[in-house]
Parts: C-alpha cells; structure tokens; sequence
C-alpha cells in the first residue's frame, strides 16, 4: 500500500505543469532589459526561460506588455537598437504579422507612429519580406 501512495506522489509532481508565476518572476525584468539595450543580458533571459520551461519568444512575447507595449514596439520608443533588431530575428514571421493588443501589426504601427524608418523598422520590413 506504501508502495502505491509513493508512486502516485511521485505520478502527481511529475504531470503538474510548471507554474506560471515562476515564468513571470524569471520574465519580471526583461522591459528593464529592453530598455537599457542589453542585448547579451536579453540573450541570457531568453536561453534561461528555454532552459527551464522550454518556452521560446514566441511563446511568451504576446503576454509580456511594456508600460502597455510589445517588446518590439517598447525598443522602438526607447531607440534600443540592438535588442529590437535581436528579437526581431529571433521572431517568426507569422508571429511578426500577427495583430498586438490594440489590433495593430507590429509594421502598421510602427508606419503610424513614424518609426518604420528607424534600423529596427527597416529590420521588420525586411524580415517580413
């Protein structure tokens, strides 16, 4: 009976999924990172979260917000360069297409807000083509 109980102990830790507030507390400070433009800070982030939840940009860039920005558009407004350009090579390009929060392309917002001539616009028009 001992036995038994063990291995169903052991049975439920092993199927429970990993706790999203562990993700949100590793991810606290990526908007910080984001706007220093530490890029190799960035880096170390992104391989820590796929270390240890498996979980790549993709996976998590939709449910980070900046002061009410993507990561993308929050290096745009903080001309952090080299980060913008990173995650953006980093992104695939139906994620990059895709609608944010307010219903807009990463690209029609940033044509809208005068930062589609920028290096990291012109690295997202080039991506997307």
């Amino acid at each position: 009976m001992k036995k038994l109980t063990l291995i169903a102990a052991v049975a439920s830790v092993l199927a429970t999924p990993f706790s999203f507030a562990d993700v949100n507390e590793d991810l606290q400070n990526i908007c910080t990172i984001v706007k220093n433009n530490d890029k190799g800070e960035l880096r170390k982030k992104m391989r820590s979260v796929q270390n240890d939840y498996n979980l790549r940009l993709g996976d998590f860039y939709t449910g980070v917000s900046c002061g009410g920005s993507s990561l993308i558009r929050y290096s745009m407004q903080n001309n952090a360069t080299d980060v913008g350009t990173y995650i953006i090579k980093k992104m695939s390009k139906k994620d990059l297409a895709q609608a944010e929060a307010d219903g807009m392309p990463v690209q029609q917002w940033a044509e809208a807000n005068g930062f589609i001539d920028t290096e990291i616009g012109k690295e997202l028009i080039a991506r997307l083509n």
